[in-house]
């Protein structure tokens, strides 16, 4: 598959008071996503289906977050998720715990070859149903 990088986009998360690596997680990736608006599928006629998304997570306790709970909150595409050692743990003065901090990288691409043949047949499906409806009477 060649893809093609269209996007990275960058977060930051944070777990205040619970330790919860997801959640910290979560944030991240709402903070990489919804400060951006991304129309590429839209400019090069794809759908948005086809994004291909892949999300790196750090975090410094990787095996405490659930990734698949983290599929969810993308609206469209293919996500994928990696979580790797990262981000930051902060001791609280008082020493009852931490607050975690999580990095996400979120970049997107596409198989620019097989949506490429995907759209052009959606149009020409599209193009032939429209003109066997326009031609009756």
């Amino acid at each position: 598959m060649a893809k093609t990088r269209m996007v990275t986009q960058f977060g930051m998360g944070t777990s205040i008071r619970s330790q919860d690596y997801t959640e910290a997680a979560a944030r991240g990736i709402r903070d990489a996503l919804w400060h951006n608006s991304l129309n590429v599928a839209d400019a090069f006629g794809f759908p948005k289906e086809a994004m291909l998304i892949e999300v790196e997570i750090g975090v410094q306790q990787p095996d405490k977050v659930d990734s698949d709970a983290l599929l969810g909150i993308f609206p469209y595409g293919q996500p994928s998720v990696r979580v790797v050692k990262g981000g930051l743990d902060v001791a609280k003065p008082d020493g009852s715990g931490v607050s975690v901090i999580a990095n996400v990288a979120i970049i997107v691409s596409f198989d620019m070859a097989a949506t490429s043949a995907a759209a052009a047949g959606a149009a020409s499906t599209s193009s032939t149903a429209g003109q066997s409806a326009g031609g009756q009477s």
